[in-house]
């Protein structure tokens, strides 16, 4: 019996493709629905399965206890701004 008679003959899906800002361009990503890294975004689908590195977790945490707010602050002014970002909430709307 295969994973996929589980669902319903639905296939599973490992990751979706999105488009994201990379710099001041729009490359094509992937959001992970599954393992470690499920909901983040990745360039490549088969790093979803990869372990996550715990001293770069922490490291992240600890920034964000810090400068959580200061870096809301600039995403949102960033997001609202940059024509990359505005292409990106564009495209990713068309793709759902």
């Amino acid at each position: 019996m295969k994973l996929d008679d589980l669902n319903n003959n639905e296939p599973v899906l490992e990751a979706q493709l999105v488009w994201a800002r990379k710099g001041n361009n729009v490359s094509r990503k992937f959001r992970c629905m599954v393992g470690h890294r499920a909901g983040r975004l990745v360039s490549n689908p088969t790093q979803c399965s990869k372990p996550v590195d715990i001293k770069k977790q922490i490291v992240l945490r600890k920034t964000k206890a810090i400068q959580g707010s200061k870096l809301q602050r600039k995403a949102l002014k960033t997001k609202r701004f940059n024509p990359a970002s505005i292409a990106v909430k564009k495209l990713n709307k068309v793709v759902k």
